[in-house]
């Protein structure tokens, strides 16, 4: 199992959603890097549980230890650790499923690779994981600031509810303004009560983030394998729940003409090289051009549900299963701080590859 993300910059996580807690080690931050504790903190507390009446009800604190890596406020250029205790599990709620495959979950994949799994709360495969991704993407955030590069996300969709208007017409600022995380007022409203529709319903719904990285210099990307685009597809595909990643125009873009398509360069009054148009995203050849990056990152419903269902036992017996525990109706709130989690992860890993690229 491969528990380790990025090359320079290299992320590695451990725990499980019952056990004593969660966490991660960042290996390459360089040296130097002021690093303010409450802003991890902060970061923590956009994707904990138990936050609003919208999202799951078990109560973690996520308090972060930094056991490692900084001295004084600043990054010595060593591992750095830190550790997110677990402090609300009930693993009782689960032991019904001890034996069980719950639809749409990793049961039965974890018992088929490895012969055994931890069926508290889906054990590794819980989304309480991303809580160390979230961590280290505050560490990768305040390296990216050296850089002036700025990375914002929000709920674009919920269901069949969503924004009217592109990013570039929406205020980033109101993002945290309601419990939706959508910078959109009157949609935010909709979404909210989509929620809670699906919530009474004991049914779930998904939807779509936006994110968008502003300042981002160009040449970031590596020309073969590891081109942005793929490198961001390859971290957002890895959260749970994801089904989709579009990046810049997506399959919309599909249905333009290249004359329409393609994005004209000029020389702006800075001298600055630009594009009329931004429908790459922000990459061509895989390298950033140093406009907008900007993508869309599709969520599937949350799977356990508090309604019958259809399955079959370990022993591959046919039963009814009722989800319990305690869920998110729809992740997306609180999955807006992991897509930016992982975004910086990336483009922290791209800068410090950058440096090596050229005299």
């Amino acid at each position: 199992m491969s528990n380790t993300f990025g090359s320079l910059f290299r992320i590695t996580t451990f725990g499980e959603s019952h056990g004593a807690g969660i966490g991660v080690i960042i290996d390459g931050c360089p040296a130097g890097v002021a690093v303010d504790a409450a802003r991890i903190q902060a970061a923590l507390d956009r994707r904990r549980p138990g936050q609003s009446a919208l999202t799951t009800p078990r109560k973690e604190a996520d308090t972060v230890h930094i056991q490692s890596g900084l001295f004084e406020g600043v990054t010595t250029g060593t591992p750095i650790s830190l550790f997110i205790p677990n402090a609300d599990q009930r693993s009782d709620d689960y032991s019904h499923i001890a034996h069980a495959y719950r639809a749409s979950h990793a049961d039965y994949t974890y018992d088929v690779k490895y012969g055994r799994r931890d069926y508290r709360g889906g054990g590794r495969s819980s989304a309480r994981e991303t809580a160390a991704r979230v961590a280290a993407g505050a560490v990768a955030m305040q390296l990216l600031a050296h850089f002036g590069v700025e990375v914002a996300a929000y709920v674009s969709a919920v269901g069949e509810v969503e924004v009217p208007v592109a990013y570039q017409e929406l205020d980033f600022g109101r993002i945290d303004t309601n419990l939706v995380r959508c910078p959109h007022p009157e949609t935010a409203a909709r979404m909210e009560a989509r929620i809670r529709e699906a919530q009474a319903a004991h049914d779930t719904v998904g939807g779509v983030i936006t994110g968008v990285a502003r300042h981002v210099p160009a040449g970031l990307g590596e020309p073969v394998f590891d081109k942005l685009p793929a490198l961001l597809g390859h971290a957002l595909l890895s959260i749970n729940a994801v089904k989709g990643f579009e990046f810049g125009s997506g399959f919309e873009g599909t249905k333009l003409p290249g004359s329409v398509h393609n994005d004209e360069f000029y020389t702006d009054e800075t001298g600055a090289v630009r594009t009329r148009t931004n429908h790459s995203g922000g990459s061509q050849g895989g390298i950033s051009n140093g406009q907008d990056i900007y993508f869309r990152v599709a969520f599937k419903p949350v799977a356990t549900l508090l309604q019958h269902q259809q399955t079959i036992n370990d022993q591959g017996e046919a039963i009814t299963l009722v989800g319990r525990g305690r869920h998110d109706p729809c992740v997306l709130p609180r999955a807006v701080p992991i897509v930016e989690a992982m975004t910086q992860l990336v483009l922290a890993d791209l800068l410090l590859r950058a440096r090596a690229n050229r005299l």
